[in-house]
């Protein structure tokens, strides 16, 4: 896919650079977790790419789903942890941008390779509903607009869809990469080509997981969405929710010969770490039991066909990895998935969820490509245009 990029801009020293990133992380006592900071250190060969040219950059991001200005959800510890990351100070602009000028007094003080950052996007309600006039206000900051931000590219805002309207659009280094990669996936994948997917609903799945099946040999699929194909073949999950409309979806995939389901799974009387827990058929689990993981015999078969594999991609954990006794499945695959990264096979991760699952095996480094995007990646791969993309298109 043709896109322009940073190597496409016009002279920038003294210019104002607007780029649209996500710093939507998790913060764990109003800090930005040095574990969950992924989205952060990504977003910064961009951001130096356009300080060391002269430019003047504008960071534009969100945090969280907030409504109104909500002080709990404050890109201030972001800024504290960016400021970290680059050694640098970084302007922080609490001021209302659709009100008065203080904003623009406070950026016009920027001089040539200084940054800046707004404060959350989405405590403007004109933001998720791509509204014109804030838009075209969020423009008037910047003379270009970068945008780096891929994890919110399947999303249609005035951040990322309604400033290309005033602005020129480029993609950042990281938007950049994320295309390339997941395009190697879609267009010339070596074979075996394994998918490993969890995660909870099959029905925001259903898409990429159609496409993938075009050209994936095999879909290995644990945690929540495994339950939905369990429930199709008429089986018991226990206490585990699977709404009746994702058994439906189910349904219609389960003689797909290249979905691969657990035989075994941990069955527990709670979603608790101090539960107990049993190794159970995937037909003998009792009513009151929770399905909160892959057994082990799953572990291995699942291991075996990675290990098999040239191209992996990895979206969604195998069970409530959160909890030690219940992370097994989601670590040991992941240390597969890494080992067979790197050389042997080109291996993707991508989701928060799947990313923070990765960092716990301590082998992330080995990975060839780790998305930012869990949404943005899925819908990718089902070969749409994202809205956040199409304005970027060369």
């Amino acid at each position: 896919m043709g896109i322009r990029n940073l190597d496409d801009l016009p002279q920038l020293t003294g210019r104002n650079v607007l780029v649209r990133v996500d710093y939507n992380v998790p913060l764990k006592e109003g800090k930005v977790d040095s574990h969950g900071d992924i989205k952060l250190r990504t977003s910064l060969p961009t951001i130096r790419h356009l300080t060391a040219r002269k430019a003047k950059v504008v960071l534009v991001s969100h945090l969280g789903r907030p409504e109104g200005w909500d002080r709990h959800l404050s890109l201030a510890p972001i800024v504290s942890r960016l400021e970290k990351l680059l050694r640098r100070r970084v302007l922080f602009v609490r001021d209302d941008i659709t009100v008065g000028h203080e904003a623009e007094k406070r950026l016009s003080g920027l001089k040539a390779g200084q940054m800046a950052m707004l404060e959350n996007v989405r405590f403007y309600p004109g933001e998720e509903s791509n509204d014109r006039f804030f838009a075209r206000r969020l423009a008037s900051l910047g003379d270009l607009y970068v945008d780096d931000a891929f994890a919110d590219a399947h999303r249609r805002h005035a951040s990322n869809v309604g400033v290309t309207r005033h602005l020129k659009g480029y993609a950042g280094r990281l938007m950049e990469s994320e295309i390339h990669n997941l395009d190697r996936l879609l267009r010339r994948p070596t074979s075996p080509f394994v998918v490993l997917m969890g995660g909870a609903k099959i029905s925001t799945k259903l898409p990429t997981l159609k496409k993938l099946l075009g050209v994936a040999d095999e879909i290995l699929v644990g945690g929540g969405l495994a339950n939905s194909f369990i429930r199709a073949h008429g089986l018991s999950v226990g206490r585990s929710v699977v709404p009746r409309s994702e058994v439906v979806v189910a349904r219609r995939l389960i003689r797909n010969r290249k979905i691969v389901l657990p035989c075994d799974l941990l069955a527990a009387s709670a979603v608790s770490g101090t539960a107990k827990v049993r190794v159970s058929d995937v037909d003998d689990v009792h009513d009151d039991e929770y399905v909160l993981d892959i057994g082990p015999r799953t572990v291995h078969d699942f291991a075996v066909r990675l290990k098999r594999a040239q191209t992996i991609v990895w979206n969604g954990p195998m069970g409530v990895f959160e909890i030690d006794q219940f992370s097994h499945g989601t670590v040991a695959l992941g240390r597969v998935v890494a080992a067979r990264a790197g050389g042997r096979a080109f291996g993707a991760v991508g989701g928060g969820e799947t990313v923070a699952a990765l960092e716990l095996t301590g082998m992330a480094h080995h990975v060839d490509f780790i998305s930012t995007g869990g949404g943005a990646m899925l819908e990718y791969l089902t070969g749409k245009t994202l809205p956040g993309i199409a304005p970027l298109l060369d």
